[in-house]
C-alpha cells in the first residue's frame, strides 16, 4: 500500500465530530466521531464533559489502531486485506469501526470477492446488506470506492 492512509479524514467526514456528548440515531450516548459512551436509552445528563480537539483526535487514533490490529488478526477478513489497497483498506476500517469487526465479518461473500479482486462483485455484495438499508448514503459511497478502488470524484482527499 503506498498511499498514505486517509482513515481519519474518512471517519470524521462520515461520523462528524461533535465535543458535548449527544444521543445517535440508534439511541446510544456518543461524543467524539462516534464514540459510543453507554448503553441504548441512557439518559445523555450522565455525561456532562466537553472533550478538547486534542483528546478528541487521540482516542480516534487509539480506536482506529485497535479496529486494524483487530481486523489483520481475525481470521475471516485478515484473507482479504492483503488485496486492497490503502482506499479499500480504508473502507473496511471504516466499515469496522461504524459496525464492528465482527460485524465486517459477517460479510463473507464481499470478503470472498475482495479475495479473488472482483471489485464490482464485492460493492454489490455491501450494498445488498442490512447495513446498506441503515446508512444507505454512507455505502453508497463506500461501494464506489471498494469498485474504483479510488477516493475521487466519491471523497476529496
Amino acid at each position: 500500500m503506498n498511499q498514505k492512509s486517509e482513515i481519519i479524514l474518512l471517519l470524521e467526514q462520515e461520523e462528524g465530530t461533535k465535543t458535548k456528548p449527544y444521543i445517535d440515531s440508534l439511541g446510544y450516548p456518543t461524543t467524539g466521531v462516534g464514540f459510543k459512551l453507554g448503553p441504548q436509552g441512557a439518559p445523555i445528563g450522565h455525561y456532562t464533559f466537553t472533550l478538547t480537539q486534542p483528546t478528541i483526535d487521540a482516542w480516534l487514533q487509539s480506536l482506529v489502531d485497535t479496529t486494524v490490529s483487530s481486523m489483520k488478526s481475525n481470521s475471516v477478513i485478515a484473507p482479504a486485506l492483503p488485496h486492497c489497497n490503502q482506499p479499500r483498506f480504508d473502507i473496511l476500517t471504516s466499515m469496522a469501526y461504524q459496525m464492528g469487526v465482527s460485524g465486517v465479518a459477517g460479510f463473507k461473500n464481499m470478503l470472498k470477492a475482495i479475495e479473488a479482486e472482483n471489485w464490482s462483485e464485492a460493492a454489490s455484495q455491501m450494498l445488498d446488506s442490512t447495513w446498506a438499508k441503515q446508512t444507505p448514503d454512507r455505502a453508497q459511497r463506500h461501494a464506489a470506492v471498494m469498485k474504483s478502488g479510488q477516493w475521487q470524484p466519491t471523497y476529496n482527499f
